[in-house]
């Protein structure tokens, strides 16, 4: 590794533990990592305090950027531009000389749907009409920005839909669909499938992680990444479909 990658960990770990016993994961809400997150804690118990808000692509950025968090999960458009996107977005900020960009995993993203809103043969235009009920996601989420880009390919303005309700999270509109409150929302495959909703399909994201240097060495960052890959979350990712471990692992981009 790069000299200055090793002496920022020891900086980092010469605190008597107080950056090293501590992960809060920030960014866009992700089914498959949360379940990871939670078996770290699990299996760290006291001796340390992971934790994950889901605040979106973007606030999480702006909160890696603040050191009010230490990792950002972020998605930002089709997995085929996603090196370029990402790149992109996480130089808009500052302080992105001192991050790395991480692989998680390919994501399937669509639209989650109430049962009986399948359209026939598959044609999303359908969902346009003005009397189908949408639960939109929040600025700044990698969601809501997949979603206006379907929009513009189909030139439909989304001022045109009916906006049932805001969601901050996958799980958040998912659970709008879930309890009737709205028919549609964007999200992943695995966010409908916890609910047991309906899903069409739009395309495949990366799921990136964005951290400081220096975390990508703590302890508990390798561990979560032990367990995104441990034979638990490969069997989750079956599960909920709509996952693809290529280039899991790999390291995009570092300052």
């Amino acid at each position: 590794f790069p000299r200055e990658l090793v002496e920022q960990w020891l900086l980092e770990s010469a605190h008597g533990g107080v950056l090293t016993d501590r992960l809060v994961v920030a960014g866009s809400d992700d089914p498959l990592l949360y379940r990871a997150i939670m078996q770290l804690a699990n299996q760290v118990q006291g001796g340390a305090l992971v934790s994950y808000t889901h605040t979106g692509t973007q606030l999480g950025l702006s909160l890696l950027g603040r050191r009010r968090a230490d990792v950002c999960g972020m998605h930002w458009g089709p997995a085929e531009e996603s090196n370029n996107r990402h790149l992109a977005v996480v130089r808009q900020h500052p302080q992105h000389h001192d991050w790395l960009v991480q692989r998680a995993y390919y994501r399937e993203q669509g639209l989650i749907l109430a049962p009986d809103m399948r359209p026939s043969g598959g044609d999303i235009r359908a969902l346009f009409n003005p009397k189908v009920r949408w639960a939109m996601r929040q600025g700044g989420s990698g969601s809501q920005r997949f979603l206006r880009e379907t929009l513009a390919r189909h030139s439909v303005d989304p001022a045109s839909l009916r906006v049932a309700g805001q969601a901050n999270s996958e799980r958040e509109a998912a659970a709008l669909v879930a309890l009737q409150q709205a028919d549609v929302a964007p999200g992943a495959r695995a966010a409908a499938a916890e609910f047991g909703l309906e899903f069409l399909p739009i395309g495949w994201e990366a799921y990136d992680l964005v951290l400081r240097r220096g975390v990508f060495f703590r302890h508990l960052f390798q561990k979560l990444f032990e367990q995104l890959q441990s034979p638990e979350c490969r069997r989750w990712a079956q599960l909920l479909g709509g996952y693809d471990y290529a280039d899991c692992g790999k390291v995009i981009w570092s300052g």
